[in-house]
């Protein structure tokens, strides 16, 4: 990892260079909008380290963008607000752009942010067995009605062929209360955020922790992405250039072993509530789930690249769970790159 970021960046470059192809022949294309409004899938945290490093570090300011980052949340939906026209960029998972777009949104993705979902299931390896999926037959596990774990869950299960009748499913709310008794098996957490809090908090109890993660068992169901709509992109692509180059450059630098200590004061400004004992481990992880190095040093996969089969993938566990009533052909809404 000496090379970091010799490695990342002209990789990375790509990605602008299509998006300034997309520019050519646009006559006042490159008409600026100020300020832009950026809004985010959930409130700071660990998941968006890279589009606070670009704040704090004028990333946009050099590209002469002012750009203002807006927490999400339960009540904030970034494409929402894309179509309302109160952003101009924001970050979706992929069911969220999927079921958009099978309503007609016109909405495009960029960026791919992580490469790897973060979702996976915390148990406890003295109380469940869990080697394989098959292992998940009999046990209660727990998931969130409506969300995207439940699809996850339900592509899994079918993908093994393990009845839905041979799990018992547990509604799981903010409450952790039921996994800490033993009354759910396995419950659905975000790899590099609660987990690590929660998973501080049973091993300082002597109890141990494992994780089941659908993407070992393939999987494959995508995560945050960036994204913007048709028009902004038709007609302001110098805009668009500009600051995907300076948020996909931000977050390279923020997943650089290098600025580690920097990058934890930065998230921990925004995030007061995490410990920066508790950021940095969220980082480590958060870095391997945006860069796989595995892949990496292979020449195979580099941030912010769209996995355009996983987004196929995507597509069909929704199609086939009925959540999307046709398809939508989902490669014609990603600024796909090599």
């Amino acid at each position: 990892m000496k090379n970091f970021l010799k490695k990342l960046i002209p990789l990375a470059m790509v990605v602008f260079m299509v998006i300034a192809i997309s520019s050519c022949g646009q006559k006042n294309g490159s008409s600026s909008v100020d300020p832009i409004n950026y809004r985010l899938k959930w409130l700071f945290n660990i998941s968006s380290a890279g589009d606070l490093w670009a704040d704090v570090n004028g990333h946009f300011q050099r590209q002469g963008l002012t750009v203002n980052i807006k927490p999400g949340g339960p009540e904030r939906d970034a494409i929402r607000e894309l179509e309302l026209g109160r952003a101009h960029f924001g970050v979706a998972s992929a069911d969220q752009v999927i079921r958009a777009v099978s309503k007609g949104s016109p909405v495009v993705v960029l960026v791919q942010l992580f490469q790897i979902n973060p979702l996976q299931w915390i148990y406890r390896p003295q109380h469940v067995t869990i080697e394989s999926p098959e292992d998940l037959t009999s046990k209660n596990i727990g998931i969130t009605f409506g969300g995207n774990d439940e699809t996850i869950m339900r592509a899994l299960l079918s993908k093994y062929q393990i009845g839905e009748n041979e799990v018992n499913f547990f509604s799981v709310r903010y409450d952790y209360t039921p996994f800490y008794k033993g009354d759910v098996d396995l419950w659905p957490i975000y790899r590099n955020a609660q987990a690590v809090i929660i998973g501080k908090r049973l091993q300082e109890a002597n109890d141990p922790i494992a994780f089941f993660d659908p993407h070992s068992a393939g999987i494959r169901f995508v995560a945050n992405s960036v994204v913007t709509t048709q028009k902004m992109l038709k007609d302001h692509p110098e805009t668009v250039k500009k600051f995907t180059q300076a948020l996909v450059s931000a977050w390279i630098e923020a997943m650089d072993p290098t600025n580690t200590e920097k990058v934890i004061e930065a998230v921990h400004h925004f995030d007061p509530d995490t410990s920066p004992e508790i950021i940095v481990e969220q980082l480590k992880i958060t870095r391997d789930l945006t860069i796989p190095f595995g892949d990496f040093e292979k020449g195979g996969q580099f941030f912010g690249k769209i996995d355009l089969a996983a987004w196929k993938e995507t597509e069909n566990m929704m199609l086939n769970q009925q959540l999307i009533h046709a398809p939508v052909n989902i490669e014609q809404y990603l600024n796909v790159w090599d």
